[in-house]
């Protein structure tokens, strides 16, 4: 019998007969991992474990902890669902059901609505599939066979996607009485499938085109044991509880309203409050940065569009045009053209360089409304926008600035833990290689001096030029796409931009596209949802609340919430005739950080009771010392609400 070799992660090798299954050689290497196995890597390529290894590879056993290993877990999972729903509803028709970042979906085409009795039952049937343990098989067929097999089962949207198919032949994945269209690879058994859950049906078009039939999505979530699966489940539920949709409503921060227009966002005052806060902070970094505010239309003519390309590559995300006295106009989705036409308002010297133009330019993109997400996915929004037009000899020294300043103004908001990912050149773009290298080598540069960890997106890059994208982690552990510095090779061109350096000749600078906060809208979700709407004091939109116990403390309470006010401290006062208690919870869910508390008692030593966010009794405080401990936490803009720290 021939043997193989097969290079292990560990640097080792091993000697394998050939034909070795991938199932075999995990329990070669030990029992732990046989148990674990779902898939193997051969020379970077996954594969069934029950599929022979006939030469010598490089080979990895891919367990749960990988996201490769989640794939294949949460991809045969969703089979495992399409066989129980044809089991119980035969004349449901199967689309498609692949693994997406957490968990897996699967599209059905059926009468009627399901329902979540209809869940249960799915799942039950789920539990019953997995008990019975049916191997899970793959086997090839040509075109024609595969187009015969489905079309004797009715299976209408896999011989459509099979005709469309360029290779003759294609693998089907069958486990008892069920098959599916399929690449794989997939989990051996259908016992290897321990815990899940069926989350929620939604609408979704076939092949997510809305001319095509609207079908079922039922969500799904499967994990290797109970526990790992209840954590999950748990965290859903926190991810519930931080909804910025739900408490953007409940501390009535902000609202979309569809007689206004979907995805068109109202800032009621509360949130219009906490965004002006950003917007000052913002602008007085900015200024101390060495940045220059610019305004610009939110229109532009179509000849402004057709020079910076947007006319010919992203036409499709701007809205119609309008005709303004024989003009073609449209509404802007970018601030760039308007950036540079101010540059090139004049002829610039090299002594004027490196220019910062910032605006918080409002724009406006085409979105589907499938794809509208409260405030993270709008048609309008205001933009952090930057542009940085810099000499190339000063570019490396800017770039190593500028990260250094999304970085610092990223942990002034309370995020620590950032991944940024440097996208390099792709294939077809502009721009010489010289220019790009350098750009590159930058980026990396300044993500060291930052101490910033980075990956390469290898050939990733827009077409005109490197990128670095930082994200940020939420308190929940969610990464959110948040800063970007882009270089530019493109317009400079298109624009025929210039400086005179000091030759005396003309030169082309570099531009550099900066959003460092992203977009107002998407920010401001994204700060709700981490802080679950508890904002530090510096952010929130009420700094107190007075709460009077009795009428007979108004006028004093009146004169302390006025002196607040005076001292720049945004103050509310309730004086209902209610309870104390019941006025107490109500600024307690409004998540007003100190409740000041006045009683008979209060009234007599000129002071304020206070209360901290989250319960904490700090007992009478005299009101000049509760300022001065307040103003120190919003000037140091900390995160907590404590005043005994200060």
């Amino acid at each position: 019998m021939s043997e193989i070799r097969l290079r292990l992660p560990d640097g080792s090798e091993k000697v394998f007969p050939a034909g070795v299954t991938g199932q075999e050689v995990a329990e070669k290497i030990g029992p732990r991992l046989a148990k674990d196995a779902l898939a193997v890597k051969l020379d970077g390529r996954l594969q069934d474990l029950n599929i022979p290894v006939e030469k010598d590879s490089a080979a990895e056993i891919v367990t749960f902890g990988s996201s490769e290993g989640r794939e294949v877990y949460w991809h045969s999972t969703s089979h495992l669902l399409a066989h129980a729903v044809k089991q119980l509803f035969p004349q449901a028709k199967v689309a498609i059901g692949p693994a997406i970042e957490e968990g897996f979906y699967y599209d059905f085409d059926f009468e009627r609505p399901f329902t979540p009795e209809d869940l249960a039952k799915i799942e039950q049937k789920m539990a019953e599939l997995v008990k019975a343990g049916s191997r899970i098989t793959r086997r090839n067929l040509t075109k024609a066979e595969a187009l015969t097999f489905f079309q004797k089962r009715s299976e209408t949207y896999k011989v459509e996607l099979i005709n469309e198919l360029p290779d003759n032949t294609v693998s089907i994945y069958e486990q008892d009485d069920f098959a599916d269209l399929c690449r794989g690879p997939h989990l051996p058994s259908t016992a290897k499938i321990k815990a899940f859950k069926l989350l929620s049906v939604a609408g979704a078009y076939w092949r997510g085109n809305e001319k095509n039939k609207m079908l079922q999505r039922i969500y799904g979530i499967s994990f290797t044991t109970k526990d790992a699966l209840d954590a999950h489940l748990a965290r859903l539920e926190e991810i519930k509880r931080r909804d910025h949709r739900k408490l953007g409503k409940e501390l009535d921060l902000f609202s979309i309203s569809e007689e206004s227009g979907a995805g068109l966002v109202l800032w009621h005052p509360r949130g219009a409050l906490i965004r002006k806060t950003i917007e000052d902070f913002w602008r007085d970094e900015h200024q101390k940065n060495g940045y220059d505010f610019v305004y610009s239309p939110h229109v532009g003519r179509a000849t402004l569009w057709e020079t910076s390309g947007h006319l010919s590559f992203y036409r499709e995300n701007m809205y119609s045009s309008m005709d303004v006295e024989g003009q073609e106009y449209y509404v802007k989705p970018m601030n760039c053209p308007f950036h540079i036409m101010i540059y090139k308002n004049k002829l610039r010297s090299y002594r004027e360089l490196p220019m910062r133009f910032a605006e918080l330019g409002t724009v406006y993109r085409f979105e589907r409304s499938g794809v509208l997400h409260g405030l993270l996915r709008v048609r309008g929004f205001t933009q952090d926008d930057a542009h940085i037009f810099v000499a190339p000899e000063e570019m490396e020294a800017e770039i190593i600035r500028v990260i250094g300043f999304v970085v610092k103004m990223l942990k002034t908001f309370g995020f620590d833990d950032f991944k940024a990912y440097i996208a390099t050149r792709p294939e077809n773009s502009v721009g010489d290689n010289r220019m790009w290298e350098q750009a590159t080598q930058a980026l990396k540069l300044a993500a060291d001096k930052a101490e910033l960890a980075y990956e390469l997106d290898e050939a990733g890059g827009a077409f005109y030029g490197p990128k670095i994208d930082i994200k940020i982690k939420d308190a929940l552990g969610r990464l959110w796409q948040c800063s970007t510095v882009q270089f530019d090779f493109n317009l400079p061109e298109r624009f025929d931009m210039n400086f005179i350096g000091v030759d005396n000749q003309a030169h082309r600078p570099y531009v550099v596209h900066r959003a460092l906060l992203g977009s107002l809208e998407r920010f401001f979700g994204m700060l709700i949802e981490h802080y679950a709407g508890a904002f530090p004091v510096w952010l929130a939109p009420v700094h107190a609340k007075v709460v009077t116990i009795t009428d007979k403390q108004l006028d004093y309470a009146k004169d302390v919430r006025d002196k607040l006010l005076a001292a720049g401290l945004r103050t509310e006062l309730d004086a209902r005739s209610e309870k104390i208690g019941f006025k107490i919870r109500e600024a307690a869910l409004e998540k007003v950080p100190y409740i000041l508390v006045v009683g008979d008692k209060e009234v007599q030593q000129n002071a304020v009771a206070v209360r901290e966010r989250g319960g904490k009794d700090l007992g009478a405080m005299a009101m000049d010392e509760f300022i001065t401990k307040v103003h120190s936490i919003i000037q140091e803009k900390r995160t907590t609400t404590e005043l005994t720290r200060g």
